[in-house]
């Protein structure tokens, strides 16, 4: 039997829209594409803002679509929003087209967020020093495989995601190497493994996440960074290179086609209003990828249990 959350009565959804007026459905006959991306919990965000445009009484359809290559086909209107952009990850291409004015940013979703270079809290047994960067100086071998000795193994993100662990381990001259993870599953089953061996792990991870507490996982202690740390070498203790801090805070928002607005004005004033917060969203994670919960079920279970904390966002729209 799935495990009951009972983050899933909390209140998650912000009614923004308090004073707004109503707007008008527009094409209610032709749907609203939605990109999915390939992380859980941005199935979660969008699928909470489908239901709600759908309950709105839009017809909503799901799109895969990569998150560095997404913004191409929202330009193209193919796609009309995307719900969770990570600002520390997002490609060149988002800042093109709404320079452009092909891509309209739809505000902040409300997640706290935070992304650097982590292990689960065992691992500070195997490298004494943790969670100082500088030990890892001195215990990379610990954390070397075949593929990578006599260098130690970094878990970078999946390539379509960027380079953040390895600009890191470039940045602070540490020698590991950095192997991109195939998926955001083998990134959890890296941890998986690692807490029940009590093996070395050094990975790229973020919060939110249910596997930050299931997983106790802690983030390496890096240099407070700023602008100059990503874009000047002699910033910071690698005089020739850059990125030698922490990640930059993330900013997590939601972006969508240019024409959103015009075509389906009240579903733009419910995108741009819809909020979600971690101590929701992280719950919902964790009934999917612990408690094997599909993600519909568990979005379902969430919008019948919260109907009082997203309602209002959708009612100030239509009514």
């Amino acid at each position: 039997m799935r495990k009951a959350y009972p983050g899933l009565a909390a209140a998650a959804v912000a009614a923004f829209a308090g004073g707004a007026s109503a707007a008008e459905l527009g094409a209610s006959g032709e749907p609203i594409k939605l990109a999915i991306n390939e992380w859980t919990g941005q199935h979660v965000t969008t699928r909470v803002a489908g239901e709600m445009l759908k309950a709105a009484g839009y017809e909503v359809e799901y799109v895969t679509a990569g998150m560095m290559n997404q913004f191409q086909a929202i330009a193209d209107g193919d796609i009309h929003a995307t719900l969770e952009i990570w600002s520390s990850n997002v490609s060149d291409e988002y800042a093109k087209k709404v320079a452009e004015g092909t891509v309209v940013e739809l505000g902040d979703l409300g997640l706290d967020a935070k992304e650097g270079i982590a292990y689960p809290a065992h691992v500070a047994d195997l490298c004494p020093g943790l969670p100082d960067w500088k030990a890892l100086k001195d215990c990379a071998q610990v954390f070397a495989t075949a593929d990578t000795i006599p260098l130690g193994r970094l878990v970078d993100y999946p390539a379509d995601w960027g380079t953040p662990g390895a600009d890191r381990m470039a940045g602070f001259d540490l020698p590991f190497k950095a192997v991109p993870a195939g998926s955001e599953g083998a990134l959890i089953a890296e941890l998986r493994a690692s807490s029940e061996r009590k093996s070395p792990l050094l990975i790229t991870f973020w919060q939110p996440h249910w596997a930050m507490s299931a997983y106790d996982v802690k983030f390496v202690d890096l240099p407070v960074g700023n602008e100059e740390c990503f874009n000047d070498p002699a910033w910071g203790v690698n005089p020739d290179a850059t990125h030698d801090c922490d990640f930059a805070p993330s900013r997590i928002f939601k972006g969508g086609w240019a024409g959103l607005e015009e075509k389906w004005p009240a579903a733009y004033q419910i995108l741009t209003n819809y909020q979600l917060s971690v101590e929701d969203q992280q719950p919902m994670m964790g009934a999917i990828d612990v408690d094997g919960g599909s993600v519909e079920d568990v979005v379902a279970a969430w919008m019948s249990q919260n109907e009082d904390k997203w309602r209002p966002v959708v009612d100030a729209a239509t009514k």
